[in-house]
C-alpha cells in the first residue's frame, strides 16, 4: 500500500509549472494541492492523509461482516417513492375554513317570549293603584333599557299567572301580542276592567338565560412562554422543555341570554375560537347521565371484542353528540343544522387539546418531541430543520479541511451532514412502516419530501460514505493542525 501511495504522491508533486520533483516524494518539501478542498500540503503529508483514509475504512470493517453490512445498508425501509398514497397522508392546506356565521343562530326581528322570561307588568287597580306610579327597574350595569311594572315570570309551561284570571299563554308571543292577550283576559273573558278604559303596561324586565358549561383543554396556551403550534421543542435526556403542549384546561359556567345562546357566543365569552394547540373541531355534548353511561359500556364492549391485528373501528358519535369541524376538505362539507349549534341549559361545549399531535426525532440529531402545525403542512426537510438538524450542505466544501464551512448542524464540525432519514409511521392496527428518505435528493425531488404525520418517529442517519469521509477528515485535520509526525503545515 505504501508503494502505491508513494507513486500517487509523485504524480501529485509533478504539477505543471512546478520545479523538478525530488527523487523521493516522501522527502520533498514542496506544497501541492491536496484532496478537493484547496488545502496546500507537502507530499509526505498527503501520503499520511491517504493512509488515514485507508485506516478509517479498515477500522469500520473490523466491526464484523454482519454489523458492517447493517451499517452500509441501514435500517430496512421502503423508499419514499414506493410508499402507497394511503400511508403518506393528505395535505392540510387542501382544507378550507368554515364560515363563522354557521356557528351562530339567526335571531328573530322581534323578541319572542318563552319560559323563564321575566316581564314587568302594570295593570291599574289589579297590579298597582291609580294613586301611585308604576315601578321603574334599572339594571346595575346599564346593559339593558329600564323597564316598568311589577316582575312576573313566564312559567315553565309558557303561561303568566296573574290575579283574578286564568293562566295566560304567552310563549312565542311578542310584547305587543302579550299585552293584547292580557287585556283580553281582563276586559272580555272576565270583564274585570271596562273595555277601552284599562291601563295595562307590559315590558321585558329580564330576558331568559341559558347556563352552559364550556370546557377548553387548550386554554392556557403553550408552556414555557412559547407561542404558536410549532415553536415548542421538548428535549429528552434531561434537556430543557420549551413550548411543549400542556393540558392546563379551564371550565366555565356561561350564562347566555336568549338568541345569543349559540356556539359562537359561548366561544366568544370564553376566549374566542380554539387556539393552535387545540383540535380544529368542537364537540357539543347533550343528554343525561344515563345516556352517557350506556354509551361508555357500548364502546367498551366493542373495543374488548376487537381483533388486535385489525384496524381500530371508527365508532360513530352518539345521538347526543354534535361534532362541529372548523376546517374540512371540500368533499366533506359539514351538514349540521342551525338547531345543532343552539345551546340549552345543561349542554357541554368541549374544545379538545392536540397533545398527541407531535412527532419524535432522534439519531444523528438530538432527540425530542415537536408539535405538528395544525393548519399547514410540514415535510421531512422542514421537520429536520425544525429539530435543529442540517438540511443539505451550507457551503461548497472548500473550507472543510480546517473545520470551516460546509458541514452545518449535522453533528460533525466541518464534515458532511447526515443525508439519510428513516420515518417510522404508525398504521391503523398499531404496526409501523419504515420509510426511507434521501434528504439530498429530496431537495430537488418533491416526491421524496413526505409529509410528517402525528406520532411519526424520524431517525436521521449518516450513510457509509459520509461516516468514512467524516472519520478520515477528522484524522487529516488532526494531523495538519497538531503536526503529528510531520511537523505541521510547512
Amino acid at each position: 500500500m505504501d508503494q502505491m501511495i508513494r507513486q500517487a504522491c509523485c504524480q501529485l508533486s509533478a504539477v505543471p509549472g512546478a520545479a523538478t520533483p525530488a527523487a523521493d516524494p516522501l522527502e520533498c518539501g514542496r506544497e501541492i494541492p491536496f484532496a478537493r478542498h484547496g488545502v496546500l500540503a507537502s507530499p509526505c503529508q498527503a501520503v499520511r492523509a491517504m493512509r488515514y483514509f485507508a485506516v478509517a475504512a479498515v477500522a469500520l470493517s473490523m466491526a464484523g461482516c454482519g454489523s458492517m453490512m447493517q451499517f452500509v445498508t441501514g435500517i430496512p425501509a421502503i423508499p419514499a417513492s414506493r410508499v402507497p398514497p394511503e400511508f403518506l397522508g393528505r395535505r392540510r392546506t387542501d382544507m378550507q375554513d368554515i364560515t363563522l356565521s354557521r356557528l351562530r343562530q339567526n335571531p328573530p326581528k322581534v323578541y319572542q317570549l318563552a319560559a323563564n322570561d321575566v316581564l314587568g307588568i302594570y295593570i291599574e287597580n289589579v297590579l298597582g293603584t291609580t294613586d301611585e306610579a308604576p315601578p321603574v327597574n334599572f339594571t346595575l350595569d346599564g346593559s339593558k333599557p329600564p323597564s316598568l311594572g311589577f316582575p312576573v315570570p313566564v312559567r315553565e309551561d309558557g303561561t303568566l299567572a296573574l290575579p283574578l284570571v286564568e293562566p295566560i299563554p304567552v310563549s312565542g308571543l311578542t310584547l305587543t301580542q302579550a299585552t293584547d292577550a292580557i287585556r283580553e283576559a281582563y276586559t272580555i273573558t272576565k270583564q274585570i276592567l271596562p273595555v277601552g278604559k284599562d291601563r295595562i303596561i307590559v315590558t321585558l324586565q329580564r330576558p331568559r338565560e341559558y347556563r352552559v358549561l364550556v370546557v377548553r383543554e387548550e386554554s392556557g396556551g403553550m408552556a414555557g412562554g412559547g407561542s404558536g403550534g410549532t415553536q415548542g421543542l421538548m428535549r429528552g435526556g434531561g434537556g430543557a422543555m420549551a413550548g411543549a403542549f400542556t393540558k392546563r384546561g379551564t371550565g366555565d359556567n356561561v350564562l347566555l341570554p336568549a338568541y345569543e345562546n349559540d356556539l359562537l357566543s359561548a366561544l366568544n365569552k370564553t376566549g374566542g375560537l380554539p387556539g393552535l394547540d387545540a383540535k380544529n373541531e368542537i364537540l357539543i355534548l347533550r343528554g343525561s347521565f344515563r345516556d352517557a353511561a350506556e354509551r361508555d359500556q357500548l364502546i367498551a364492549q366493542i373495543k374488548s371484542a376487537q381483533d388486535p391485528c385489525e384496524c381500530d373501528l371508527k365508532i360513530p358519535d352518539g345521538v347526543n353528540v354534535t361534532r362541529i369541524p372548523l376546517r374540512f376538505y371540500p368533499e366533506q362539507v359539514p351538514m349540521f343544522r342551525e338547531e345543532d349549534i343552539i345551546l340549552e341549559t345543561g349542554d357541554i361545549v368541549m374544545v379538545q387539546s392536540r397533545e398527541r399531535e407531535q412527532f419524535y426525532v432522534g439519531g444523528a440529531i438530538p432527540g425530542g418531541a415537536i408539535p405538528i402545525p395544525r393548519d399547514y403542512d410540514l415535510d421531512i426537510l422542514q421537520a429536520v430543520a425544525l429539530a435543529g438538524g442540517s438540511v443539505g450542505q451550507g457551503g461548497s466544501g472548500i473550507g472543510n479541511g480546517f473545520g470551516g464551512g460546509g458541514g452545518g448542524g449535522g453533528g460533525q464540525s466541518g464534515g458532511l451532514a447526515p443525508s439519510r432519514a428513516i420515518v417510522l409511521r404508525k398504521t391503523c392496527n398499531g404496526g409501523e412502516i419504515p420509510i426511507k428518505v434521501d434528504m439530498q435528493r429530496a431537495i430537488i425531488a418533491p416526491g421524496e419530501r413526505i409529509l410528517i404525520q402525528p406520532e411519526d418517529t424520524i431517525i436521521v442517519q449518516y450513510t457509509c460514505a459520509e461516516e468514512i469521509y467524516n472519520a478520515a477528515l477528522s484524522m487529516v485535520r488532526f494531523n495538519f493542525l497538531t503536526g503529528l509526525g510531520g511537523g505541521g503545515i510547512q
